[in-house]
């Protein structure tokens, strides 16, 4: 059964759009089926997807239509866009921009808000089920972009820079997340709070994961602790690589796998308790 996932934080800049890319990367790799949807009109995922693709097949991906035109649409099929095997893309571009004033105008009226949160479900329900996972990548943002991911998701990951800020941000996305549940009645639920480590034994970083273990408790924070690494920005550039004679490569992709075991381990948990 299909588990639909958003990756979240109310504060920019912590990791959601690297570790909701990495993680559907490395689950293709190991044969789950996996849709990422770039819900966030920077579109860094579909960058960072469509340079990995050119590196897999040497040639850029060819985007038919926008994920703002699908959605006008009301048909986000045409623009399901294959990254590699296993991994399927839904680009977004900065027209997406326009995703909350075509809303208001499609559902006009405060009494039709509940209708603008729910749209995206409703479109992605068609197409859910040819994947093990949906991955939702959303702007930091309290928004209908993130109320609208979160209404079509089983469960969300919180991703956790280990500083103030980002702690502030996590905190705030679970009163929203609540509030969801009390206003459309849609439970959503928690894989767990990824940590990502600026400074490897910085004082701040130290005492922001404390106070995450003490918020969260300890058992909801992931154990694999992504740190900060190089190689990842260079992806940003050139796209994913695997070079079997890089050892940066390799190094970066066993952390993931890793991570990527945890994640299923996780979700796996969630269901014997009857998410």
């Amino acid at each position: 059964m299909t588990k639909v996932i958003t990756f979240a934080n109310f504060k920019g800049g912590t990791g959601k759009t690297t570790n909701s890319t990495m993680i559907a990367y490395e689950l293709a790799s190991k044969g789950y089926k996996i849709l990422l949807v770039d819900q966030d009109p920077q579109a860094n995922a579909t960058s960072l997807y469509a340079k990995t693709y050119e590196q897999l097949t040497g040639s850029r991906p060819q985007f038919k239509k926008t994920l703002m035109a699908a959605m006008q649409d009301g048909d986000l099929k045409q623009i399901i866009t294959p990254i590699k095997e296993n991994l399927d893309l839904l680009p977004s571009f900065t027209d997406f921009i326009e995703y909350p004033d075509f809303l208001e105008d499609t559902y006009p009226g405060k009494d039709l808000r509940p209708q603008r949160v729910r749209y995206f479900a409703q479109l992605l329900e068609p197409i859910k089920s040819a994947y093990d996972f949906v991955f939702i990548d959303v702007p930091p943002t309290v928004s209908v972009y993130t109320k609208g991911a979160l209404y079509a998701s089983d469960a969300a990951v919180i991703v956790l820079q280990t500083q103030e800020r980002s702690l502030d941000g996590a905190e705030n996305f679970l009163t929203e997340l609540q509030r969801l549940i009390d206003e459309q009645g849609h439970f959503v639920d928690v894989v767990g709070v990824l940590p990502v480590i600026l400074k490897k034994g910085g004082k701040v970083d130290e005492y922001a994961l404390e106070s995450a273990k003490e918020i969260f408790g300890e058992e909801n924070i992931f154990h694999n602790v992504i740190k900060h690494m190089d190689r990842l920005k260079r992806w940003d550039v050139s796209g994913i690589t695997e070079d079997e004679k890089d050892v940066h490569d390799k190094r970066t992709h066993a952390i993931y796998q890793k991570l990527s075991d945890e994640f299923i381990e996780r979700v796996n948990a969630l269901e014997t308790q009857g998410v």
